[in-house]
């Protein structure tokens, strides 16, 4: 249950809406956005968590997880900026969103994933075009679509390097 609270807001000067405890627990990915240190990489551990779920790597349900993750995550993460300011480490589920998206279509293989989850909190980190024109913009579907961007620049260097037979040998 939403209640208001006078908490000083960074975006403006006004009474805001404090996040229910479930929009919390969603935006965070289970409260990974409330570690102390890389909420982003911990928000990533929790997607790659999900991702071993026998039969998630499955086009139909990773894709319909992304799908709907996507479009609840915008709203999450719109009432979690206006409570924390703009894109807020406590938002994490746009990083369960770009992991996803880093391995979907690509084997279920422990080094593929391990690979994938430093390629796509490289991209996230340093925000290739056009991920850093969405992290500027405010709202939750900029902070959505930023790790979105790399999660796909992620999938696509794996797919490339996968391509290399030493590469694919040493990851399958």
């Amino acid at each position: 249950m939403s209640h208001q609270t006078n908490f000083p807001n960074p975006n403006k000067d006004v009474t805001v809406v404090e996040p229910s405890f479930a929009t919390k627990l969603f935006a965070s990915a289970l409260f990974s956005g409330y570690s102390p240190i890389a909420s982003g990489t911990v928000g990533s551990a929790v997607a790659v968590a999900f991702y071993f779920i026998p039969g998630f790597e499955s086009l139909i349900i990773i894709a319909t997880a992304i799908l709907i993750v996507f479009v609840l995550g915008i709203k999450a993460a719109n009432r979690m900026e206006q409570r924390y300011g703009h894109d807020p480490a406590e938002v994490t589920i746009d990083e369960v969103v770009g992991m996803w998206i880093s391995l979907v279509l690509l084997p279920k293989k422990i080094l593929i994933v391990i690979t994938a989850f430093f390629a796509f909190r490289f991209f996230d980190i340093i925000k290739p075009f056009p991920a850093r024109k969405f992290d500027n913009m405010n709202g939750g579907f900029g902070i959505m679509m930023d790790d979105v961007i790399a999660g796909i620049y992620a999938n696509i260097i794996l797919r490339l390097a996968l391509l290399i037979p030493v590469i694919k040998e040493l990851l399958l």
